[in-house]
């Protein structure tokens, strides 16, 4: 038995279920999969104030999720909020990014790649993720859908309109080779969008949900998680107690 954690970062579990079903239904035999909201908070993150005040119970709930035995984690949004402070936190489970897998994944599949990002508001922020990940040079570009996180699930029929125009026009206009799908709720609509449009399309919550199973067989088969020995190395333990710092 496999179990992969995922947490969406928001304090609303009003798109849990869906994401529960989506990836139970995507997950291999023997993979049990939990969906999981904070408590409270924005309830999207598309500003940096935002991704900043999710960040404390985001740390907390995932340690827990490590003490609970989970074999991998995912931290379900596509600004991978938290990347190195949640690796430092955690010290042996695997944990996984959306933007981080995908633009990885993306860059051995073609010779460039295109991301769809819900607003122009988010791309200088992805910019510098695609940057910190040495990827630059295979970004074709980003194309934005003019809606924001809490538009996608709203009417499937204006967001995959939207989808296909502006597909059309990073394939087209940039030629891309590959799309990401920039946001973890535009899931359900890249396996349309690939087979109408002949070239690979990464959902953002599929593929890190894909990877964190992978993670978690390379963990238990070979001991391999994120290294300590440097930028990801824990607190000690001495200072977290002395200075009654938040630690699960």
């Amino acid at each position: 038995m496999t179990r992969i954690y995922w947490l969406n970062p928001v304090g609303t579990d009003t798109y849990d279920a869906l994401m529960q079903e989506t990836l139970q239904r995507e997950a291999a035999p023997g993979t049990e999969v939990v969906v999981e909201s904070l408590t409270e908070g924005p309830c999207h993150l598309e500003y940096h104030y935002y991704g900043a005040l999710v960040l404390p119970e985001s740390i907390l709930r995932l340690q827990e999720a490590e003490r609970d035995g989970f074999d991998a984690a995912v931290m379900g949004c596509f600004y991978d909020p938290g990347l190195k402070e949640i690796r430092e936190a955690t010290v042996e489970m695997p944990v996984v990014f959306p933007a981080e897998t995908c633009t990885y994944l993306a860059a051995t599949m073609g010779d460039s790649f295109s991301i769809l990002v819900g607003r122009t508001k988010w791309i200088p922020a992805m910019r510098e993720q695609v940057d910190r990940y040495g990827l630059r040079g295979k970004l074709a570009s980003f194309v934005s859908l003019d809606m924001g996180v809490l538009d996608f699930q709203r009417d499937h029929e204006v967001t995959r309109a939207r989808m296909i125009d502006a597909a059309r026009l990073a394939i087209e206009r940039d030629h891309a080779e590959v799309l990401i799908l920039g946001c973890t709720m535009e899931l359900g609509f890249a396996m349309e969008l690939q087979a109408l449009l002949g070239v690979p399309v990464l959902d953002a919550t599929v593929t890190p949900f894909k990877f964190a199973e992978f993670k978690a067989e390379l963990r238990q088969r070979y001991g391999w998680s994120h290294s300590k020995a440097g930028g990801f190395e824990t607190p000690p333990e001495l200072e977290i107690r002395e200075w009654s710092l938040p630690w699960r």
